[in-house]
């Protein structure tokens, strides 16, 4: 038995982040690892019920041996095994959220020998994590540059603090990533989102949210309609909760979002004001993606073969983290320069990458 790779769960932004990506690396590369001080400062250290259900799922998902897994813990270790394809669930029995369950999920099956159906349940606009439509409108069609084909089906959505929510994902097998250049953020052609409202809440909220957001970006966008969505949600909505979505889209096809979730004694306008300037926030970069893409994207970087590219605004100690654990666990390169053309603002940056060019041993 060789000796397991140590990763320190701690470092930099030491939360859960660090436990998805090395946990799918270790499952995709064969690496036994062994993580400890899990989230050591966080206000409840350890695994929370949503990092175990996590990791529970990879390592079903590579018949891996998962030691000292359970609520609290702070130190675990993972023999991965053979990746297998099939029906794989993973329940995180809160409003833990099914977003992350499939950050670390997704990267696993692309490597199995057929495809694979993950039903992921929880919450799927939980606090903390992208909300089930960004993951959807964001994510998906901008991870599909690397060649991935999956499919996300929202059978129920699942809000705090109860959850109740579930999601379908089904993913075929790849040979290899293709690497993405994404440098030309190009003009932004189209703004559109959606506010809801689920169970006992007035519909009215979800009025206010969209007013109030709309209004926030036309002070400095003034000449795109901006279609925001009110929706109360009935039949496929477990709790109560309200939230907002809203998404911009450039001519060169970067994506971009800003959302926001209501909290008890916070006012609807506050809601979708604060979603209006995140998105706002993004596009003044003058990057191709958003801060929450940004970290998301280096596990596949890392993975793809030849070199990616991809300009961004200022980059996150999510995204600094992913990239420790990254070339760590994998033999890809980052390199991280400032970007000086006329386009970029001081806080431009361009995040390069010289894939390991993994390749499915089953295909």
């Amino acid at each position: 038995m060789e000796s397991a790779m140590q990763i320190d769960g701690s470092v930099m932004e030491g939360g859960g982040q660090i436990l998805r990506v090395s946990a799918a690396l270790s499952c995709i590369t064969g690496t036994a690892i062994k993580i400890s001080q899990i989230r050591a400062g966080r206000s409840t250290p350890g695994l929370r019920p949503q990092h175990l259900s996590g990791l529970q799922l990879v390592s079903d998902l590579c018949s891996g041996n998962l030691q000292g897994a359970t609520i609290g813990s702070t130190d675990i270790s993972l023999t991965p095994g053979k990746i297998r394809s099939g029906d794989h669930t993973a329940d995180t029995q809160t409003a833990g959220s099914v977003c992350l369950l499939m950050q670390v999920a997704l990267p696993c099956a692309l490597f199995a020998d057929s495809s694979s159906q993950l039903c992921l349940k929880g919450g799927t606009n939980a606090e903390m994590a992208p909300q089930i439509d960004y993951t959807v409108k964001v994510f998906k069609p901008i991870v599909e540059k690397f060649g991935i084909n999956f499919d996300c089906d929202i059978r129920m959505r699942g809000y705090y603090p109860k959850g109740g929510g579930e999601v379908m994902v089904t993913v075929n097998p790849v040979k290899e990533l293709q690497p993405v250049n994404m440098m030309e953020r190009g003009n932004i052609t189209k703004i559109y989102g959606r506010t809801f409202v689920a169970g006992v809440l007035p519909f009215k909220l979800a009025k206010d949210m969209s007013t109030a957001a709309v209004r926030t970006i036309r002070k400095e966008i003034k000449e795109l309609y901006v279609n925001i969505q009110s929706l109360q949600e009935k039949d496929k909505a477990y709790g109560s909760g309200n939230g907002i979505i809203i998404i911009a889209e450039s001519s060169t096809g970067c994506v971009f979002a800003g959302s926001a979730l209501g909290k008890k004694g916070v006012y609807a306008d506050k809601v979708g004001m604060e979603a209006a300037e995140m998105l706002l926030r993004n596009i003044r970069n003058n990057g191709c993606v958003d801060e929450f893409l940004q970290d998301q994207l280096i596990i596949f970087m890392a993975l793809a073969k030849g070199k990616s590219r991809i300009r961004t605004g200022p980059v996150t100690l999510h995204t600094q983290t992913a990239i420790h654990v990254a070339e760590q666990l994998t033999q890809a390169k980052f390199t991280i320069t400032k970007c000086e053309d006329e386009l970029s603002t001081n806080e431009t940056y361009i995040i390069e990458c010289e894939g390991s060019g993994v390749t499915n041993p089953h295909l």
